[in-house]
């Protein structure tokens, strides 16, 4: 059955809901960029877009991702669950080693990894068992559109047996072979593009949809960019000016792809305002996890260390108009808060569930301080490293080998102190809350504290 967690009490007409039609909500998902990656932070980059809407969103200053990697940082942002609690620890391969053809798909259900001590067998795809927020929305009575990039499984796992209405742009990669045509070796997705950079097609086919919707339901798009992950490929017209900044190769590149993503929310969001709907229309922002090169002030990313903030803490930005007020926020949260938030912004009610995350609307509409019965939990399956719990200002990492480490990070932001031995009562604090969640998750056999 479809609804393995259940979480919200059908209300029946939004009519009943509020008077008021509930408002849209746009949720740009880019892969790969850092927390530092703006224009209003490291001045090397230029998003005049997002640093617009930083401006204007609760911009919160302590996101993270509970698992720093493709495809378990969607599964979890649509679900609201764990990866662990998924089995979803590692991205979906697409090697023939792993069972996968040269589309993509797969009869195989789990993946090994030649280099993770534990051997943890990942899926392959994201079950149809679980409910997504737009199977929840749908419910709602919204309009799910899907743009991008997916890397949740081939087609019998893709957007549109997931409750989206329609998906555009979605490919069985997780990456394309060039941002310039042909996108993708093998695959359906505009085999007819001859020269539009994928960022721009994407974006061209968001902005026809917001102009042309004629239909009574609000809509909820998805807007989750393969941009700017790798390959690094810039748009041929912004390469040069970060090539004069003093630039070079991919991280040129690079740069370049944060000015065209950053160029394609400025162009949505002129469309929302053409439209006259954008004060009726919820924009949130979010990356999947830290980026490819230096995560300044940070220490890890994407390629090493991953668990650490410059791997796991990424960007996020809120804003509803006449709700939210612009403001740094400096309180702790999760990508898995989204999904309980998307279900009381459009109007649902919340039971309890097993849900990793908590609904971020009491801290959105009042400031209201938040409170977490479930640790924050970082988990991996690729090498030693595999675990970190955050607790306020400490944060304990874990290592399949039995080591642990512990960093105080208000006082270490770039975690180069291990404290443990000077603090051992709350290392064993935080080894057992550990252990704990471990037992809950069903992953203890995979552990190297028990």
């Amino acid at each position: 059955m479809k609804h393995i967690v259940p979480l919200l009490l059908t209300l029946g007409t939004l009519s009943l809901i509020s008077k008021e039609k509930p408002p849209n909500i746009v949720l740009f998902f880019v892969d790969d960029m850092g927390w530092d990656d703006l224009g209003y932070r490291d001045k090397l980059y230029e998003t005049p877009n997002l640093d617009q809407l930083a401006k204007e969103s609760v911009d919160f200053q302590q996101a993270y991702v509970s698992c720093p990697t493709c495809s378990p940082s969607r599964g979890a942002l649509l679900t609201g669950l764990h990866p662990a609690q998924l089995k979803l620890v590692r991205h979906i391969p697409n090697d023939p080693e792993n069972g996968f053809d040269k589309f993509g798909r797969t009869e195989k259900e789990y993946n090994l990894w030649p280099t993770d001590p534990a051997q943890f067998p990942c899926v392959n795809w994201l079950s149809l068992d679980y409910t997504t927020y737009a199977e929840e929305l749908r419910d709602l009575g919204y309009y799910n559109l899907f743009v991008g990039k997916w890397h949740l499984g081939h087609e019998p796992y893709h957007p549109t047996q997931q409750g989206f209405d329609r998906q555009i742009g979605t490919s069985n990669f997780g990456h394309p072979k060039s941002f310039y045509p042909p996108y993708f070796k093998n695959g359906p997705v505009y085999k007819n593009e001859k020269e539009r950079y994928l960022t721009d097609k994407l974006t061209d086919e968001t902005v026809t949809f917001i102009t042309d919707y004629e239909g009574e339901k609000p809509f909820m798009i998805s807007l989750w960019y393969y941009t700017v992950h790798g390959p690094h490929i810039a748009r041929k017209d912004l390469l040069q000016r970060f090539l004069d900044k003093g630039l070079e190769g991919r991280e040129a590149h690079y740069a370049a792809m944060c000015t065209s993503m950053d160029e394609s929310i400025g162009r949505v969001r002129k469309a929302l305002n053409q439209r006259g709907i954008a004060d009726n229309t919820v924009i949130i922002f979010l990356s999947d996890q830290g980026g490819y090169f230096e995560n300044k002030p940070f220490h890890g990313g994407k390629r090493k260390d991953s668990l650490y903030e410059g791997g796991a803490r990424v960007p996020l930005m809120i804003h509803w108009p006449g709700v939210t007020k612009a403001r740094p926020e400096t309180q702790i949260v999760e990508s898995t808060d989204l999904y309980p938030t998307l279900v009381e912004i459009a109007g649902g009610k919340l039971k309890d569930s097993q849900l990793n995350g908590i609904s971020l609307l009491p801290l959105l509409r009042d400031r209201t301080e938040l409170t977490r019965s479930k640790p924050i939990i970082g988990y991996r399956a690729y090498e030693d490293l595999y675990a970190s719990v955050r607790e306020g200002d400490w944060k304990l990492f874990a290592y399949r080998s039995g080591t642990t480490k512990l960093y105080n990070i208000a006082t270490d932001i770039g975690e180069t102190t291990d404290v443990a031995a000077e603090n051992p009562s709350i290392k064993e604090k935080l080894t057992d809350i550990l252990k704990k969640w471990e037992q809950e998750m069903g992953v203890a056999d995979y552990s190297g504290l028990q």
